[in-house]
């Protein structure tokens, strides 16, 4: 690394490049980052540095958490390590090229993966990927509103009678992509010159609403574009005086946000260990228990892969979001959905996060759990074929309907604790009891127009 970092800073002086952009993803899936000098680049670049650790003790309003342990006023918010992952450098298009890397901490010791730092979560279950034989891919996709408003004008409005940037349900239109040309192939064009490419993208079903499929590539790869998607894409909105959200709904008029996840295993040749023409829909063995694992711990980990208090608005029957641990082939009503296909693309796509998760620890949460599949070869339920709304649930199938359950059993999950470790498990059960407590204490507008008068 650090060859690779005098090539660096070699280069930047060459191109009179006086400073760079850093970043690192919090709990909630926030990139918090700023500026550094060259000077300082060049004496970080081989080593680590020291970011205020408070980044991990608040929440999306840099609220700090009052129940915590591993980080808070108790131990003085000291700096934590970080260090720059120098292979992830990206040119920033609208800032003359300035250089922009992601960060990631590490412990005192400068070299064991942080127990609470999410991007540190995902490379330890890639280690037990690795370990078992494999190696994983996946590709996340995203979808999200667009509206005609800035930050300032979102808020004068108390995000009430929002503009969306056009009217109606429009899926799939060729109409609003010609009419919005500019802003789709703008779009492109910015996702692919920082090295986060869309596969796809189209107009989804509700005023505004688009759906981008980021392209497939080793899985902390695809995390990585992830997070820079959802915070870049938003950076490209405002640009142009617009609004972008992904919360996992905005408005009970309308289907909530997905955050739907592709994933597949390899060997370390690159051959698919999902596909076998010789069985039923092409699933091997391997991808049946993957399948099992995904089925029985999903239920557990569902507060993080829908970590918030809107998400569950979004987990209701008859609207495009699952229910209940079940799967199906090509079945789109179904929490899991095997894609049929060749040794290419055999997959499964995880139809449960919403748009607001942090994709690190969507990914976490789905490799971790088909691993713990293989390891223990979990048989699936029988394919759910129809409309999986009209399935009967079994109690261990259905979700939980608010974050507060989901959050309890993911506290009580030994899977969980194997998967993410105990450090882990026990700071992000203190973040997501906070997130209900501070929603609790607060008077919405639907309990202002349905009691104010009449009780």
């Amino acid at each position: 690394m650090a060859g690779n970092a005098d090539q660096l800073i070699e280069q930047y002086r060459r191109e009179n490049i006086s400073r760079v952009k850093l970043g690192v993803t919090d709990i909630d899936g926030v990139i918090r980052g700023k500026y550094i000098s060259l000077d300082k680049f060049s004496a970080i670049a081989g080593t680590t540095s020291g970011f205020c650790d408070c980044i991990m003790g608040w929440d999306v309003e840099d609220q700090l958490y009052d129940n915590a342990t591993f980080t808070g006023w108790h131990t003085a918010f000291p700096d934590a390590l970080y260090r720059l992952d120098l292979s992830s450098e990206r040119r920033l298009v609208d800032e003359a090229g300035i250089p922009y890397f992601i960060g990631e901490f590490v412990t005192q010791d400068r070299e064991s993966l942080h127990p609470i730092c999410p991007r540190s979560r995902l490379k330890q279950v890639i280690a037990m990927a690795e370990e078992m034989g494999f190696a994983a891919k996946a590709a996340l996709e995203y979808e999200f509103f667009v509206f005609n408003e800035t930050p300032h004008s979102a808020r004068d409005k108390h995000y009430r009678n929002l503009v969306p940037l056009s009217p109606g349900n429009f899926g799939y239109s060729i109409l609003r992509t010609l009419t919005h040309s500019d802003l789709f192939n703008g779009l492109m064009d910015y996702c692919e010159n920082h090295h986060f490419p869309l596969e796809g993208l189209h107009c989804e079903t509700g005023p505004g609403v688009w759906e981008a499929a980021i392209a497939v590539d080793d899985v902390l790869s695809a995390a990585d574009k992830a997070a820079l998607f959802k915070t870049f894409s938003k950076g490209y909105f405002q640009r142009h005086d617009l609004m972008a959200t992904f919360m996992a709904k905005w408005s009970m008029d309308y289907p909530g946000q997905s955050g739907h996840c592709h994933q597949s295993l390899t060997d370390f040749n690159g051959s698919s260990v999902f596909y076998d023409h010789r069985k039923p829909f092409g699933m091997s063995d391997t991808l049946r228990f993957y399948v099992g694992g995904l089925q029985k711990y999903l239920r557990e980990f569902l507060a993080v892969t829908s970590p918030t208090i809107n998400s569950y608005t979004r987990l209701v029957k008859g609207a495009w979001a699952p229910t209940a641990a079940t799967w199906g082939v090509d079945n789109r009503t179904t929490a899991l959905r095997v894609i049929e296909g060749n040794a290419k693309s055999e997959r499964v796509e995880f139809r449960v996060g919403s748009a607001d998760a942090n994709p690190y620890l969507v990914t976490a949460a789905n490799l971790g759990a088909g691993l713990l599949g293989i390891r223990e070869k979990i048989e699936p339920t029988d394919p759910v074929t129809g409309n999986a709304y009209d399935h009967s649930q079994s109690e261990g199938e259905s979700f939980p309907s608010n974050l507060r359950d989901a959050t309890q059993i993911f506290a009580a999950s030994t899977a969980a604790r194997e998967v993410f470790g105990d450090a882990f498990v026990d700071h992000y059960v203190a973040s997501r009891d906070w997130e209900v407590r501070e929603y609790e204490r607060h008077v919405t507008d639907w309990q202002l127009e349905r009691y104010f008068e009449i009780i």
